[in-house]
């Protein structure tokens, strides 16, 4: 089915194309669209080649063959491309370069019509004189090339008679398309090549400078190298074969003209384009033998067009083009030109001003390899005389040219090499940098030959030499930065050109074996390791693969000198250690290392195979991914010799082992001191001496480490350490034994030598010091070492009683004081590093603490050894636990060694030197870290959570401190602690926190802090103990929240920050555990008693937040006991506590308003439980000095008055009401508590109602308020006139809590008060007048003063109106004696008659004991007024008020006129 498609298509698509074409034709193709359409039937034309249509005879008989569908569409294309010429539409450059391409891709489809149209078209636009652009007529002379590949004959007939027309120099277009052809046709040419030379040479005469010179040369330059190619491919030619003799009689008389008439030209292009022609024709003339002087002639002219043309490209490829023809005719150069050309092009390439491209250097050496193959001898003579210049730049080109020579091929130039070489050696030690890596480049030549000779490879030592000289520099320092740059790519070069070594060649591992190896060992090569290892895992593996036969051949071939230069296997071993173990090194050189010394375990060790085929591809996965900085370098450091220690362990040869330590003895006294691969060869050593089987041999290294070892020097006291406990792996007794020895036989040498003179006493001393700080850490270093089930044997007495017992000498410096501490801390980890040690405990660890704890008490604050909070941190891990009272004494002693140390300000002025300033400022900083570290260790080896409170103890004084820096670093310490609590809730052993609310109190206070840095710490710490309270509390919700709010804390915005942490303090202050609150109280008023403004406004907000936002929170847990217990009291708890909080800082602190106002938020919520509590107080007698009157004042003065005194009003009506018998010492006390706290209630109205702003809302309250204060006072009178000696009043004013000798005056003193409150001056001047306060004050009067009393309250109109529902009950007189009557609801009526109306009348209405009937529900009128109203008088029935005694009724004046009554 696809190919009946295929042939369809094939039969259709032809005539649509040629369909489109004819539409094309009828197009205007200027349009893009047309363009476009038409791009797109050429694409299709190739799609069709192999599709065919059949092919008619002409006389119309049967089809006779096939032709490709692609004709068709070719020709179309082309008659509508060629249609649009002729009628001169669209770009004509766009349809030439149409139909270049569709020329392309012709095979002779056109028809010869179409092809002499297509020509003719083309000629006539390159050939004429106006119109044309020069655009237009190379793309017409593009298109005739194009043609030519189908129809050749056609195109060079029609430019062959442009050429001969007229007898003139012919069109510029002419002969550029004849040049063209020429290139492009060569050897198609060569029939027209007598013709066409002898029309140029007719016209030559006419030929000036300028283009036309140009264009006359570039056709004589094609034509004669077209000639030179048929020299060359006369086989390849369809035409009859001719001489060397016919192209040169052609081509000389041309010659000799242009050598006579244009070599001699001045403008720079004439002489461009006259030297590519003379060199193309002196290619062609050098062929025949008698032309071949005269053409040779010519090269001096040649050589001399360096010193006139300026760019001399074009006569170094005419000169290698000349050089080429004499080597492919085996010309020898005469001697004097071979030295000419060799000077013209050295000049060249040493010419500083002008130097050559790339390709221009490339062109040059060629001339000079031709020229060499000529005469060889010549050119090294010349090229060895030019090394011993002076000039820099002319050595560079020598060695240039020199390394070019020595990568050729040809025999008689590869006879040259040993003098080659010889004469390199000669400059090896220049000290230009140009010259060095030059004569590197010629090494890589060299090596890149493929040479067999011995003495070419003698130069691989050149490249570790000069890989050593730069680097050498590079490491001394003091270079430019050019000089830098040039060193540093000289290595680069060096590790190249031995990265690219051929060692496939038979014979390389007697060449290069011995010659690379020796170079692993020595530390200046260590650079070199990469490429290196390459090279020499490269002749292993190609020995490996030629089964060992090759191998020893080689090696049998070496003589004595070159096996006695290899590297011992230990030497080996050693340097690939240190190279791959190395921390700064790249990880390629490490995996260089490691690669080369497993290939090279067979010449190391026989027994270090299998190990290796292990262990190394552990240590190539360890690396593999990582950098530089993310390789841990300690950890890799032990992995490389726990590898050493691997590899040692098969080999049971103790002299192996034994050269090894030997060995590494040796390249440590090599090694430079303090550097990095000392201190690694003295590790290696310790393990490589564990590893020893030789006991005696490892006894003697121990020793003499011990006691040659001067321990003033801090790197070799060091490295003994390292020998003699890494040697303790395998033999930690005998290694204890040895140091315990040497020891004690250096205290008794030190104490024997005290006598000395003082000079020498001091060196001995300072000696003294470094030996005990050596040996301290030796033990230590032991330890770690040691195997683990053989150290809590000897660790409690031997190890680190002997550190204690070194460390007590009567002076200690910087550095004993370092080593105790690092020896302290070691042995903890070592012991901790055991594992499974609960039942040891260390009896030395309080003495070890103690130690510590005393040093710091006696260290200023300069001098503190970093790693002392350390060391009492691991120590405290250990058992025995230490007490609760010494780990307070361990946290108040760190933290006042850290905490107090001084700001930086003061740092800095005490320390001259900046840098030392810097210095202890750093050293704080890990101390403070430190410091939290140990908090955090103490609070997990609790095991309850005393710790923690004893940390919040400590922590307090810190964070309240005078000094801002103190408190920023308790904050740091805090925020630790809390964190390490927050993320680990063991440490709270699953409690809540009970120092919660003094810690949010101390906290709270700080959040405005003068340190922004405080501040923010503050919040932080707020957060963490938040989060840990929700957590020990289970709240998770609010634990997200608090995470939520935490995390906005680093918000950049002000405004966002703010509200974030006015909800995260409402998230703290609901977390307050209500048992939590007066503790929270208490710290944050704390820091009120001498708070800034700034720090009181924090003050206010935490409390105004408790007290708002926690309201209910308060009294949480009152009334879940409330709930629990039926009998639980209706007083509550926490609000009496809160508010004696605030009421003892009242007293205290100067900023009394502010702890008012708190008084008055708790009353605000809590006004019964606020009541109850002030009234326990005590009686506010004086008015001027007590703080109590102040309290009830303010709270008067509120907008809570009238609220609270109506909650005293009823709190006096409630009083005593419970009785509980006549006689009993239980109604004694009752009677005693009831009058005291009468007498608080009644000075408490009279504080509140003294403050209060609301005279209205006083009257409203006067018929409560005034009937109980009567009541008492009448009870007091009473009391008093009987002189009862039991009276609870009286006992009262003997114990002084009542001042007054007559408790009544209280009374009396408030219903003044309240009076003088409700009513106007005059009335109360009346109410003195009548001596009323004198009659109630009096027993006997008592009764007149009520009356007196009564009447004025009655007939004062702002009073009367509160009197509207009482109950009925009156005074009666019997025998002087008031006594209580009825106490019944009675109806009261009276009538008055007045017998002349006065001017102003005034009516009091009273309830009489002896009226009967209800209350008055009936409108009171007088006759003959109709103003005259009274409001129906109904009071509400009040529990509260069932005891009233007296009504009151209001009083009017009414005028005679018109009377009213209200």
């Amino acid at each position: 089915m696809a190919r009946l498609y295929i042939f369809l298509l094939g039969l259709v698509l032809p005539q649509f194309l040629m369909a489109f074409a004819q539409r094309e034709q009828c197009t205007d193709l200027g349009d893009p669209a047309a363009m476009r359409r038409m791009r797109v039937l050429r694409a299709l034309c190739p799609c069709m080649c192999s599709q065919a249509r059949p092919v008619h005879s002409e006389d119309g008989g049967r089809a006779t063959g096939t032709v490709p569908a692609a004709v068709t569409t070719f020709a179309a294309v082309g008659t509508s491309l060629l249609k649009q010429l002729q009628d001169h539409e669209g770009d004509r450059v766009e349809t030439y370069w149409e139909l270049e391409r569709i020329l392309q891709g012709d095979d002779g489809c056109l028809t010869s019509g179409v092809v002499n149209r297509l020509i003719a078209e083309a000629s006539s636009d390159m050939r004429a004189a106006q119109g044309v652009t020069g655009d237009v007529k190379t793309a017409a002379s593009d298109v005739l090339v194009a043609l030519a590949r189908s129809h050749f004959h056609f195109v060079m007939s029609e430019l062959q008679s442009h050429l001969k027309a007229m007898g003139k120099v012919p069109d510029e277009t002419v002969l550029l398309t004849l040049g063209k052809m020429a290139h492009s046709y060569a050897l198609r040419c060569i029939p027209f090549v007598g013709m066409t030379l002898l029309t140029l040479r007719t016209v030559l005469s006419q030929v000036g400078s300028g283009q036309i010179l140009h264009v006359v040369c570039s056709v004589l330059e094609q034509w004669s190298k077209a000639v030179n190619t048929y020299f060359g491919n006369r086989e390849q030619c369809p035409f009859p074969l001719k001489g060397v003799a016919h192209f040169c009689e052609a081509i000389y008389p041309v010659f000799r003209y242009v050598v006579v008439n244009w070599l001699d030209c001045k403008d720079e292009e004439d002489k461009q384009a006259v030297l590519g022609a003379v060199a193309a024709m002196m290619g062609v003339l050098l062929h025949e033998e008698q032309h071949r002087e005269h053409a040779c002639e010519q090269l001096l002219w040649l050589l001399h067009q360096y010193q006139e043309v300026r760019d001399t490209s074009q006569v170094t490829k005419s000169l290698s083009y000349v050089l080429e023809i004499l080597e492919g005719v085996q010309t020898p150069i005469p001697q004097g030109t071979a030295l000419a050309i060799s000077t013209a092009v050295h000049c060249q390439l040493s010419d500083v001003t002008k130097e050559p491209g790339p390709a221009h250097k490339a062109v040059l050496s060629r001339c000079i390899m031709l020229q060499a193959q000529s005469c060889p001898e010549e050119t090294v003579v010349f090229l060895h005389s030019q090394l011993s210049g002076e000039s820099e730049a002319s050595c560079v080109a020598a060695l240039g040219l020199l390394g070019a020579l020595a990568h050729s091929d040809a025999p008689a130039t590869r006879e040259k090499l040993p003098q080659v070489v010889e004469a390199v050696r000669s400059v090896c030690n220049d000290p230009s940098a140009q010259v060095r890596r030059a004569v590197l480049e010629f090494i890589r030549e060299l090596l890149s030959s493929g040479s067999e000779s011995r003495w070419a490879w003698d130069v691989v030592g050149h490249i570790f030499i000069e890989f050593r000289r730069t680097s050498g520099r590079l490491v001394a320092g003091g270079l430019f930065a050019c000089e830098t740059q040039e060193d540093g790519a000289l290595q680069a070069l060096c590790m190249d050109i031995l990265s690219s070594l051929d060692v496939s060649l038979r014979g390389m591992t007697k060449l290069l074996w011995p010659r690379l190896l020796q170079y692993v060992v020595p530390a200046q090569y260590s650079g070199m390791l990469i490429p290196l290892s390459c090279c020499l895992q490269a002749l292993v593996e190609r020995w490996e693969r030629a089964g060992c036969k090759e191998e020893e051949e080689d090696l049998d071939g070496m003589d004595f000198q070159e096996q006695a230069q290899l590297p011992a296997p230990q030497a080996l071993l050693t340097r690939l250690l240190v190279v791959a173990a190395a921390p700064y090194a790249s990880s390629e050189r490490t995996v260089a290392a490691l690669q080369l010394l497993q290939a090279l375990h067979g010449r190391i060790h026989r027994a270090l195979g299998p190990v290796w085929a292990t262990e190394i591809p552990l240590l190539l996965q360890y690396l593999e991914g990582k950098t530089e900085s993310s390789v841990d370098s300690a950890e890799w450091e032990h992995r490389v010799l726990k590898f050493l220690r691997a590899s040692l362990e098969p080999i049971e040869d103790k002299a192996w082992t034994v050269g090894l330590s030997q060995e590494l003895s040796q390249q440590l006294g090599s090694s430079a001191p303090s550097s990095w691969e000392k201190f690694f060869l003295y590790k290696a050593l310790g393990t490589t001496l564990a590893a020893c089987r030789d006991l005696r041999h490892v006894q003697g290294q121990v020793l003499r480490f011990l006691q040659e070892t001067s321990p003033v020097e801090l790197s070799e006291a060091q490295g003994m350490i390292s020998v003699v406990s890494h040697a303790a792996e395998s033999h930690f007794h005998l290694v204890l034994d040895k140091v315990t020895m040497f020891s004690a036989a250096f205290t008794r040498g030190w104490f024997c030598q005290t006598s000395t003179g003082w000079k020498v006493q001091r060196w001995k001393k300072e000696k003294a010091q470094g030996i005990r700080a050596a040996l301290m850490r030796t033990y230590s270093g032991i330890a770690l070492h040691a195997p683990k089930e053989q150290l809590l044997t000897r660790v409690d007495k031997e190890i680190m009683g002997n550190i204690l017992w070194l460390s007590r000498a009567k002076q200690r410096d910087l550095q004993l004081k370092l080593a105790l501490v690092q020896s302290i801390t070691e042995v903890s980890c070592a012991i901790q590093a055991v594992g499974n040690c609960s039942n040891f405990e260390l009896s030395s660890k309080q003495e070890a603490t103690q130690t510590l704890l005393d040093w710091i008490k006696g260290e200023p604050w300069g001098s503190l050894v970093y790693g002392v909070f350390q060391a009492l941190e691991e120590l405290s891990k250990l058992r025995p636990p230490l007490s609760r009272a010494e780990n307070c004494n361990l946290l108040a002693v760190c933290c006042q060694s850290v905490l107090s140390y001084p700001s930086k300000e003061r740092m800095n002025k005490r320390r001259k030197i900046v840098r030392a300033a810097v210095n202890m400022q750093v050293l704080h900083r890990r101390s403070m870290e430190d410091l939290g570290h140990l908090i955090e260790t103490l609070l997990e080896a609790e095991e309850t959570s005393a710790c923690f409170d004893d940390v919040v103890h400590v922590l307090k004084g810190w964070l309240t401190s005078a000094n801002e820096w103190e408190r920023e670093r308790a904050l740091q310490v805090c925020a630790h602690v809390l964190g390490a609590c927050k993320e680990q809730s063991e440490l709270m052993r699953g409690r809540p926190c009970k120092q919660f609310g003094s810690l949010v109190g101390l906290l709270g206070t700080l959040t405005n802090d003068c340190l922004a840095a405080s501040r923010k710490k503050a919040w932080v710490c707020l957060s963490y103990l938040l989060r840990m309270q929700a957590k020990t509390m289970k709240v998770v919700p609010q634990a997200d929240e608090i995470r939520c709010l935490c995390e906005a804390l680093n918000s950049p915005d002000t405004e966002t920050l703010v509200e974030t942490c006015t909800k995260l303090a409402k998230a703290v202050c609901k977390c307050i555990p209500p048992a939590q609150a007066t503790d929270f109280l208490t710290a944050i008023l704390d820091r009120l008693l001498h708070a800034t403004p700034a720090r009181a406004r924090a003050v206010w907000k935490w409390v105004f937040i408790f007290l708002v936002e926690c309201r209910k929170e308060i009294l949480q847990e009152e009334g879940i006991k409330k709930a629990l217990s039926p009998s639980f009291s209706s007083s509550f708890i926490q609000v009496p506590k809160i508010l004696n909080t605030l009421y003892t800082y009242m007293q205290q602190s100067t900023h009394r308003p502010f702890l008012l106002h708190m008084v008055f938020l708790l009353a605000r919520f809590h006004h019964e439980a606020v009541i109850s509590s002030l009234l326990q107080k005590g009686l506010p007698m004086d008015r001027y000095d007590s703080d109590m009157v102040e309290l009830w004042r303010s709270l008067g003065r509120s907008i809570l008055g009238i609220q609270i005194l109506r909650c005293l009003v009823e709190k006096l009506n409630r009083a005593g009401n419970n009785h509980l018998g006549t006689h009993s010492s239980a109604c004694e006390r009752h009677s005693h508590q009831t009058a005291l706290e009468t007498l608080s209630i009644t000075c408490a109205i009279s504080e509140v109602v003294l403050a209060l702003r609301s005279t209205e809302e006083l009257r409203q309250l006067l018929p409560h308020l005034l009937p109980s204060l009567m009541r008492r006072a009448r009870e007091t009178l009473g009391e008093e006139r009987l002189l009862s000696p039991i009276s609870s009043w009286r006992q009262l004013f003997l114990e002084g809590q009542v001042l007054e000798e007559k408790p009544c005056r209280i009374f009396l003193s408030a219903i003044e008060l309240v009076l003088g409150k409700c009513m106007a001056q005059k009335w109360m001047r009346l109410l003195m007048n009548w001596a009323v306060w004198a009659r109630l004050e009096d027993p006997l009067a008592h009764p007149e003063g009520v009356c007196l009393l009564s009447r004025a309250v009655l007939l004062y109109p702002a009073t009367f109106s509160g009197f509207t529902n009482l109950k009925c009950g009156v005074w009666i007189s019997e025998k002087k004696k008031p006594i209580m009557q009825c106490k019944k609801m009675v109806a009261v009526s009276k009538r008055y008659t007045i017998h002349r109306s006065p001017k102003i009348l005034t009516i009091a209405l009273r309830r009489f004991v002896n009226f009967t009937g209800g209350k008055i529900d009936k409108n009171v009128k007088c006759p003959g007024s109709s103003s005259m109203y009274v409001c129906p008088n109904q009071l509400e029935n009040h529990s509260s008020m069932l005891d009233m005694q007296f009504l009151y009724r209001g009083v009017s004046a009414v005028p005679q006129d018109t009377l009213s009554a209200s």
